[in-house]
């Protein structure tokens, strides 16, 4: 998983570079298309949710994510004429996405496939295929692949109109790569990493286009370092579930360095820290840090391509959490590289 955490800034530049100029394929499916139905299971859903908050934002579309189960299990035929189906799978492989991706087409949806498999199911069966460049990945976490398909989603955000630079994805690959270095040896990793393994679990909490992340790391503590994880909106969160923060159960909250949602993050931080509880901040910039114990730098990036670096202190800390807690994170009890559902 380290490893792989590494490789990032290459397999980054390597998808974008290849990416990019697929740009006007997925504006001719735009022009056919309304809104955007993301199709997708574990860490690629929660790619799906950077994606529907990317669309809804910049692009102006309405975006939803999928009920696979409609497809695959109910059998229900529905109108999504004018729809843009967009299937989301590290493999290309699991049958339920591919299924899905099929029945949406049958349906009347023009349909995109984000996948790292060239060749795959999944890819075969889409009219256009956004395939990502993360090479192999042997760790059963998620980490190249994933932000590898942040990276295909900034792109198709591009390709149906999204109000923004394409310079910025192009600066990703290196603020990643200064990321791994400035995470790795910030003081506050060992601090939050000694805290986290002293507590059952943790609330995982950020908004809007930081909600996909939050909602990936608490499952990469989940099933990494089998520890509770519960990965909401803060918006959600202060809705009642705020009540299981205590001195047991630390608060992590993400956030990009601007953008509308930090200044109720930086609040969240300050709530949790009055109660008597922990907050521990990944990125947020200067005033995240000040309101939590402890925070692990972010990237410098604007909010849309946030998440894209975002993600990797998270990575950095759980591997080092997994390992403080005697667990090997490449391979989590009970799971495999390609899980099927039906």
């Amino acid at each position: 998983m380290r490893a792989e955490i590494g490789e990032q800034p290459d397999a980054l530049r390597r998808t974008i570079d290849a990416l990019l100029p697929r740009t006007p394929d997925v504006g001719a499916l735009a022009r056919e298309t309304r809104q955007v139905l993301f199709i997708a299971r574990g860490s690629s859903d929660n790619a799906g949710v950077y994606g529907r908050y990317l669309v809804e934002s910049h692009a102006g579309r309405l975006a939803t994510l999928a009920a696979p189960s409609i497809a695959t299990t109910y059998k229900r035929r529905l109108d999504l004429s004018g729809v843009l189906a967009v299937a989301i799978s590290q493999s290309g492989k699991t049958e339920e996405i591919v299924e899905t991706l099929d029945w949406a087409k049958g349906c009347g949806a023009r349909t995109v496939a984000v996948t790292n498999g060239a060749g795959s199911p999944l890819a075969e069966a889409a009219e256009v295929a956004l395939i990502t460049e993360a090479g192999d990945e042997i760790a059963v976490p998620a980490t190249k692949t994933y932000t590898t398909q942040l990276a295909a989603l900034a792109v198709l955000g591009l390709g149906l109109g999204a109000d923004v630079a394409a310079d910025d994805l192009r600066r990703v690959p290196d603020e990643v790569a200064r990321l791994i270095a400035a995470a790795e040896a910030s003081p506050a990793l060992p601090e939050i990493v000694e805290e986290l393994a002293k507590v059952p679990g943790a609330v995982v909490s950020g908004r809007g286009i930081a909600f996909g992340t939050a909602l990936e790391l608490a499952l990469k503590i989940k099933e990494a370092c089998y520890l509770h994880a519960m990965g909401l909106s803060y918006a959600d969160l202060l809705h009642g579930p705020i009540a299981v923060v205590d001195d047991q159960t630390p608060a992590l909250l993400v956030a990009a360095d601007s953008g509308p949602t930090l200044p109720g993050t930086i609040a969240l931080a300050r709530r949790v820290e009055g109660a008597g509880a922990k907050a521990f901040g990944v990125g947020g910039g200067d005033g995240l840090a000040q309101a939590c114990t402890a925070a692990l730098p972010g990237p410098a990036l604007p909010e849309w391509t946030a998440p894209l670096g975002l993600i990797v202190p998270g990575q950095i800390l759980v591997e080092n959490l997994a390992r403080r807690l005697g667990v090997d994170p490449d391979v989590p009890r009970g799971l495999n590289k390609v899980t099927q559902t039906d």
